[in-house]
């Protein structure tokens, strides 16, 4: 972690910034600095690489696990309508269930998301949101060399810096948080569903425990998770928990 600089981004208020450089991963710092409790509530860890926009955010929800993981899509969103406000018309954005960012048909970022607990029915001490976005081709790839995977500069967005993009979806982020706060999640669950990537189409995942599901992409429930018919015709649930939340056990 370093000292505040010139080109450092601004936060509004209710956010304070804390910005680190490698080796230090944002997600990473941000989920220590949680469970030790040196980072609270409106934290904001962002990396000072000026190729990606990197941003963790401390959470200390008032609701169960399995409601407080509706921050993923809503993150998603926030992230849409930054980009959206920053970019030209022409590129076109969409969401991929669970957590990628896809621009003009290639996964330009995507959510990460840890807590402190595992179980959905309990209120977890803390949430940390990550969103990830690729500013710059990644020059350690050989173009072609990662096929389905952009950056905003390949999709003709060349002057969007790290720190404005991060001062832009702090604000989106908040507000959203704000419109979860009064009306719920339904205006987040239909802006989601807006730009959803691959709706009533296959999908097949390999889950973190080595399951794989496959179906069609029939929709979102009330929370945000997936509704998926599978081969045999049935309907089946693959929620946030199951697809990608990387939990910390109480201590």
């Amino acid at each position: 972690m370093t000292e505040q600089k010139p080109n450092d981004p601004t936060f509004p208020p209710l956010m304070s910034g804390v910005g680190v450089s490698a080796p230090d991963q944002p997600f990473a710092f941000a989920v220590r600095g949680a469970r030790d409790g040196s980072l609270g509530a409106g934290h904001v860890v962002w990396a000072r690489n000026t190729s990606v926009v990197d941003w963790a955010i401390v959470l200390e929800p008032d609701v169960p696990l399995g409601r407080a993981l509706q921050m993923v899509p809503l993150a998603m969103v926030a992230a849409g309508d930054c980009i959206g406000v920053l970019t030209p018309p022409q590129v076109g954005l969409m969401y991929q269930w669970p957590d990628t960012i896809m621009v003009n048909g290639g996964a330009a970022g995507h959510v990460e998301v840890a807590a402190s607990t595992m179980d959905l029915e309990v209120v977890p001490d803390w949430l940390v949101v990550r969103l990830h976005v690729q500013l710059k081709r990644d020059a350690r790839v050989e173009p072609g060399e990662r096929p389905g995977v952009t950056s905003l500069d390949e999709e003709g967005c060349p002057d969007l810096t790290r720190s404005s993009m991060i001062e832009s979806y702090s604000r989106h982020f908040l507000t959203w948080l704000n419109t979860w706060n009064d009306d719920g999640f339904h205006p987040i669950h239909s802006a989601w569903l807006f730009r959803a990537f691959g709706l009533k189409e296959d999908y097949s995942r390999e889950l973190p425990g080595g399951q794989t599901v496959k179906g069609t992409f029939t929709g979102l429930d009330e929370d945000g998770n997936m509704l998926l018919k599978t081969p045999a015709g049935d309907m089946t649930l693959v929620t946030f928990a199951d697809a990608l939340l990387s939990m910390e056990k109480e201590t």
